[in-house]
């Protein structure tokens, strides 16, 4: 299945500056690892050591969180669009 990948701004200098890639991936964890082979080092970027998506990673299909649907294992079907979002924390206390 073919699926488009939206790719945040901190990864782009990983996909020679794309905003969005395409990749053949059956689903979620197929993605990553074919993301991996053609963009060396995102992988280490999304995943733990453990292979599972880090938790200040959020990744979506087609708006889903894949969280609350199957995780890596989360079916794709062609023409799905995934989005990987870094989750944004930090600031100044007051």
């Amino acid at each position: 299945m073919s699926v488009s990948v939206r790719i945040p701004t901190p990864l782009r200098k990983l996909t020679g500056g794309a905003d969005e890639v395409t990749v053949e991936a059956a689903n979620v964890g197929e993605m990553i690892e074919n993301l991996e082979a053609a963009h060396g080092g995102i992988k280490e970027r999304l995943c733990d050591e453990k292979g599972e998506i880090r938790r200040f990673v959020n990744v979506y299909v087609n708006d889903e969180d894949v969280r609350f649907l199957d995780g890596r294992a989360t079916a794709l079907k062609d023409g799905d669009e995934v989005s990987i979002v870094p989750a944004i924390a930090g600031g100044q206390r007051e």
